[in-house]
């Protein structure tokens, strides 16, 4: 066995996913019984909405300076720090969560907990490495207790991660649970739906995947993760 087979057998071990030696060398994305259909699918973003205190010409220094200072909602009053996204600030890859969790709240960083060790793991077992890509947040704040992200919430923060999209440029976006691909996409298809099929964000693509929270909770979805995985390594590919 390579190193590199080896780092990747840990990985896919992270994910719950066993490599069978005798018949199977290596797992790798093997194509669907299915192939889903790679076009654009009918649920896309609508187009960035103007807004009075527009971010248009924000450059990255502009844009974090005014995250920090945002009080635009009541989560500035219980929030110990913003949370306001690391990586690759030219990444081809941007991976889109819910909300900052406890320990996001206190270092600074999305992803940093046992959902981030498990995001890194699949992170590395499609061949990327955490500082190739860029993560972010729908919400630059912890709600209280972890609750659900409200409307107007994201409504006010929502300018912040259109326009980092929009420096970044991704050619793929990964949005990580039900919440992220509601708020990204517009829409109240459930995430089974949103699932295994090639979706927009203002003309870029999108994939639809679970939290790796969820993940944590429920190790039986992995598989299913790792299919979406797949799927998203694909349509990056295909966009190279």
């Amino acid at each position: 066995m390579t190193p590199s087979e080896a780092v990747r057998r840990a990985y896919l071990e992270a994910l719950g996913i066993t490599v069978w030696e005798p018949r199977v060398p290596r797992l790798v994305c093997a194509p669907a019984a299915r192939e889903p259909d790679l076009s654009t699918s009918a649920v896309e973003a609508p187009p960035a909405a103007s807004t009075g205190d527009s971010l248009a010409a924000a450059d990255w220094e502009t844009l974090e300076r005014r995250v920090a200072a945002c009080t635009a909602c009541g989560l500035h009053g219980t929030r110990t720090q913003t949370v306001f996204g690391v990586g690759n600030r030219r990444a081809r890859w941007m991976f889109v969560g819910e909300a900052p969790g406890a320990e996001e709240d206190r270092q600074g960083e999305p992803f940093v907990g046992a959902a981030g060790q498990l995001l890194n793991a699949m992170l590395e077992a499609i061949g990327l490495r955490r500082e190739e890509v860029y993560i972010a947040n729908v919400l630059k704040c912890r709600p209280p207790g972890n609750r659900d992200p409200q409307p107007y919430e994201v409504e006010r923060c929502e300018p912040f991660l259109a326009r980092q999209i929009e420096l970044i440029g991704p050619r793929l976006i990964v949005a990580l649970g039900r919440h992220a691909a509601h708020n990204l996409l517009k829409t109240d298809v459930p995430l089974a739906r949103l699932r295994g099929q090639r979706l927009s964000y203002r003309g870029t693509p999108l994939i639809v995947t679970f939290h790796p929270a969820y993940l944590l909770r429920n190790p039986a979805d992995k598989r299913r993760a790792w299919d979406d995985l797949c799927l998203a390594r694909r349509i990056a590919e295909a966009a190279a």
